[in-house]
């Protein structure tokens, strides 16, 4: 006789890490889709978890003190493997939630701490420090900017911030999905972990500078600036300047040591990428896709004609991803015309420079 007592949590567990997952995030679930299969539900988790973190950090509907607070009790819960306060946070928040997708994660949030329990003890600690690693950098946000209402603009003081923010929310996330492949792929017993490791967090830090530098003119109204106070100031610059879309002629010269900053990275992702045995189809993948991608944006955001204008929206076609997949899968298996296809869209950035 077949036992029906698993399926349903099974099926629970799997329709949180997919349907929903993709509805909070469509970007991330292409990536995840190629990630190899055991390493799904593991990789998805940390995902979704963070994500729930981020929609915490991001309700705008209360009090900058009040969203600190609830997100260090799911800081404490993560950190302890406990769900009782996951109650909590959902009612104080769940019906402040525009968003029918992140109103549902939030109550479904001890599901989440379940799929945790049921992980090995390593790929729980694994999980649990990209999570308190990723939601320092929200810590971040809500101490060091106002509130969207406050009606003031503040920055980071120098590039040091700003690399140490960025290592925070994304360059963290290289470094978990280097040692949990690692944990799970025998493929890469010949890597050097701490090498590896470092170009993982170089290449998160390079899609993390894309989306700032995509998302400079909504931020900036909502009183976050991610540009540095001491290099605006050379430019004869202050934050709120940048409020005017005029202010792109001077503040032009950091925005291209930027992007020029989120090449480096990127060069340093895609070594990382080529490191990945060639019969590791999906690891590959899981990577090349979200390199690919960020390359197209930032030739979008080097041919824009104002990042600092609000009414111009950086975004790629569906149909445009949807050809970087195909190119990718049908190149996958070969290092060269892998390597021909990544000089192609560095060079459409560099072309624009």
């Amino acid at each position: 006789m077949v036992s029906l007592a698993e399926p349903p949590a099974a099926m629970k567990h799997q329709e949180l890490l997919g349907p929903l997952l993709k509805h909070v995030s469509r970007s991330f679930y292409l990536t995840l889709k190629a990630v190899p299969r055991d390493l799904q539900r593991p990789i998805g988790l940390a995902y979704l978890l963070a994500r729930a973190a981020d929609t915490i950090t991001d309700t705008a509907l209360i009090s900058r003190a009040d969203r600190l607070k609830y997100l260090e009790l799911f800081r404490d819960a993560i950190r302890e493997g406990r769900s009782e306060q996951l109650p909590t946070i959902a009612e104080a928040l769940v019906a402040r939630q525009q968003d029918a997708a992140e109103r549902e994660l939030l109550t479904r949030l001890e599901e989440g701490f379940a799929i945790l329990s049921s992980l090995s003890p390593d790929d729980q600690a694994m999980i649990r420090n990209v999570v308190l690693t990723l939601t320092k950098g929200m810590v971040m946000d809500l101490t060091t900017f106002p509130g969207e209402d406050e009606g003031r603009l503040i920055a980071l003081e120098t590039r040091v911030d700003l690399d140490r923010y960025t290592y925070y929310v994304a360059g963290c996330a290289g470094e978990f999905w280097t040692d949990i492949h690692l944990a799970h792929r025998p493929s890469l017993a010949d890597w050097n972990r701490d090498a590896m490791r470092q170009r993982g967090v170089r290449f998160g830090k390079g899609l993390q500078m894309t989306n700032i530098l995509r998302d400079l003119p909504k931020d900036l109204r909502i009183g976050r600036c991610y540009l540095p106070r001491q290099e605006l100031e050379v430019l004869g610059l202050q934050p709120a300047d940048l409020l005017n879309p005029s202010a792109i002629a001077k503040v032009k010269p950091l925005l291209r040591s930027l992007l020029a900053l989120a090449l480096e990275h990127y060069q340093e992702g895609w070594a990382y990428t080529l490191a990945i045995p060639r019969y590791e189809v999906r690891m590959r993948l899981a990577c090349v896709l979200p390199l690919f991608i960020g390359l197209k944006t930032l030739a979008l955001l080097e041919r824009s004609p104002n990042l600092l204008d609000p009414n111009v929206v950086i975004k790629i076609p569906r149909g445009t991803v949807y050809g970087i997949v195909a190119r990718s899968l049908v190149r996958i298996g070969s290092d060269s015309a892998l390597d021909r296809y990544y000089c192609r869209l560095r060079q459409d950035v560099l072309i624009s420079q």
